[in-house]
């Protein structure tokens, strides 16, 4: 049976479209909704006569529902929606806490459900900012503040290639942020509970039994991550390390550890089918166990993600006829984004379903190509099979993501994934008897040590540089054509000929004619760029494939170089000390540092404000007659305010990096 002949993928896929028109082009709800209906009487007239009219109002259906409830998912088009009324101003918001983000360095970090604005009832998401400069009292999960705040709108990234936090949280259906200091936020008493406040509450009473226990720091932080999905105590030195051994799927709790978890419920629950109804017993106990599991983890996306599709696998288990692992697939895809379509935007959504659909696909080929006799081999086969399997299926939009590839993850894999059965099986069990304190102290050590094992193992994987490609330029245009290289090269392998060998050949070609036309594209270009920085003046220059970066310390500025390296695929970066006076190409410019040395030549190109200079603007654009004024973040906004409206009244155009972003200046040679 061909994978379109299921109704449940087509019906999945035209869900897809529609969630991608919906977000990107957003239809008015009204023609949504008229759309729908037209759908709905074209169904019923077709029902009957199961006509080619029956299949496309279907499939309309199933789109236009795909697009209403992406639109209702994004919250702007409905009447009460917080962005229809004036937010600029300072007012009284009535929030609940939602989520609690991973803190940064200077403040904690919530998404918020906006309950109203003002007294007047509102819907919508902020992202919540709360400083960490005092001891006062961090809201948790179901939390009902009161917050005295103007909404800003969250924006964009001010350096080229930088991460687009904006995008992110606008894919979450957040568009604005406030921020708070603990004293000026009022706790409501007694605010409305939900289920996610209580797996939450939930995870941190397991977390505070199991620091009761000897548990080494490192340890615990892995066994919060692996068992209960918190990974915010994790080192960053730990989580490189699984990155880089290719690991660090094992740190999150996903499809992995709910597939084993699947497979050890229905082991332990196999002698119910004994009893009458005997299997449906067990279908009830496996979901249930699966579900507490979620629950203990907090019902957080990734989990809730996994159960579901799980949970469908395991009702397959139940039926007495055979099923296709697609179907099932299919619909455990269709009723996730039925609810969460935003769900489909996320990283870890499509790297999961990238890797499961890899897996169901390509595995059961390996297998075919070559199956050994001895059991201990074919059971090592089997593993590898399917960790190159999922590897190849997110291998390109791991490098369209992260830029990095781990060619250890073989090694990981097989040293890990044998036992995690086991590390999660144990793992459970301490849980288990840490919340009833009964759990025994050798048991504890015993834990301790297979974690502490495992990290050892993960971190000598790691230490093998040479193993770990990094900085790995890969746009979305080689996104589009590796994936279907990829599928063609797999249905040529498995039954070779010469009209399936046009394909992927096809997809390579593509591929070598992209690079050389970023080749040609970057011959004669040059690109002057004045970041953004508020830690140290950063200047990048580029010419042709070269790249030079000045700054007074390039430790601070690494991860924007690095971003602008790999967007503009440059071979290779020379760092040089800042200076004052730079000529590239015709193009003169002035750094202006907080010496303040009024420099000897005039009629500037650029004179850039670094570091807060004390002079008098108006003299030196009268002296020096630059043709624009360029402030960075390394002056104070208010010296950045002042200028901007000395060069309105001279005329000059005046760019400030803090409301701009970086200044980028292309010529051609």
């Amino acid at each position: 049976m061909q994978l379109f002949d299921f109704v449940s993928v087509k019906l999945t896929l035209f869900l897809i479209f529609g969630i991608i028109i919906g977000f990107y082009w957003g239809p008015p709800l009204w023609f949504t909704g008229i759309s729908l209906l037209l759908c709905l009487g074209l169904t019923y007239l077709g029902w009957k006569k199961q006509s080619v009219v029956f299949g496309i109002s279907a499939a309309g259906i199933t789109l236009f529902l795909g697009i209403f409830i992406t639109t209702i998912s994004l919250g702007k088009a409905l009447h009460n929606h917080y962005t229809h009324k004036k937010i600029e101003d300072e007012s009284s918001w009535h929030l609940k806490i939602q989520e609690v983000l991973k803190p940064n360095a200077y403040s904690h970090r919530f998404v918020a459900q906006v309950i109203s604005q003002d007294q007047n009832k509102s819907v919508g998401k902020l992202l919540f900012y709360l400083s960490s400069d005092t001891n006062g009292r961090i809201p948790i999960v179901d939390d009902e503040i009161i917050v005295l705040s103007s909404a800003q709108e969250i924006k964009p990234p001010r350096n080229p290639y930088q991460f687009n936090y904006r995008d992110y949280l606008r894919k979450q259906g957040i568009f604005h942020q406030i921020s708070s200091k603990p004293k000026g936020i009022l706790y409501l008493e007694r605010p409305s509970s939900t289920i996610y406040g209580y797996a939450m509450a939930f995870r941190e009473h397991i977390i505070s039994k199991l620091h009761q226990h000897p548990f080494g720091s490192g340890e615990l932080a892995v066994i919060q991550a692996l068992l209960l999905g918190k990974r915010s105590d994790i080192s960053k030195e730990m989580y490189d390390n699984y990155k880089n051994a290719g690991a660090v799927h094992i740190l999150a709790v996903s499809g992995l550890h709910v597939g084993i978890l699947l497979l050890i419920l229905q082991f332990l629950t196999s002698p119910l089918k004994r009893l009458s109804k005997g299997k449906t017993i067990q279908m009830g106990i496996v979901l249930i166990m699966l579900w507490g599991f979620a629950f203990m983890a907090g019902l957080s996306p990734s989990i809730v993600r996994a159960v579901t599709m799980f949970s469908f696998v395991a009702y397959a288990l139940n039926l007495n006829r055979p099923t296709n692992p697609f179907n099932i697939v299919a619909l455990s895809m269709f009723f996730i984004l039925l609810v969460k379509p935003l769900f489909l935007f996320q990283v870890g959504f499509q790297m999961s379903y990238i890797a499961v659909l890899s897996i169901l696909w390509i595995y059961p080929k390996l297998q075919k190509f070559y199956t050994p006799d001895q059991f201990l081999v074919r059971k090592l086969w089997q593993l590898l099979s399917i960790s190159f399997a999922a590897q190849l299926g997110v291998l390109p939009i791991s490098l369209y993501y992260f830029h990095q590839f781990p060619a250890l993850f073989f090694v990981s894999n097989l040293l890990i994934i044998p036992f995690l059965g086991i590390i999660l099986g144990m793992g459970l069990l301490v849980i288990a008897l840490a919340l009833v304190n009964i759990l025994p102290s050798f048991l504890t050590i015993t834990f301790n040590f297979i974690i502490k094992s495992m990290n050892w193992a993960i971190g000598w994987i790691a230490q093998q540089e040479q193993f770990v490609l990094k900085e790995i330029p890969f746009d979305g245009v080689q996104l589009m054509l590796t994936y279907p290289t990829i599928i063609a090269l797999v249905v040529f392998l498995s039954k070779p000929s010469f009209k399936k060998i046009l394909i992927p050949l096809s997809g390579i070609i593509g591929l070598q004619l992209w690079g050389i036309k970023n080749q040609i594209q970057s011959r004669n270009h040059q690109q002057l760029v004045i970041a953004h920085s508020a830690k140290t003046p950063l200047l990048l220059y580029q010419s042709k494939k070269r790249l030079l970066a000045f700054s007074k310390d390039s430790s601070r500025t690494k991860a924007t170089v690095k971003n602008f390296q790999m967007g503009q695929k440059a071979a290779a970066t020379n760092y040089y000390p800042l200076q004052n006076n730079y000529r590239f190409g015709n193009k003169r410019f002035y750094r202006v540092d907080s010496f303040a040395i009024l420099p000897k030549q005039r009629n500037l190109d650029i004179l850039w404000m670094t570091d807060s200079p004390k002079i008098n603007l108006a003299r030196w654009l009268d002296s020096l007659q630059p043709k624009q004024v360029i402030s960075d973040g390394t002056n104070y906004k208010s010296y950045s305010s002042r200028w901007k409206k000395t060069c309105q009244k001279k005329k000059v155009p005046f760019h400030d990096t803090r409301e701009k972003g970086a200044y980028i200046l292309n010529w051609f040679e």
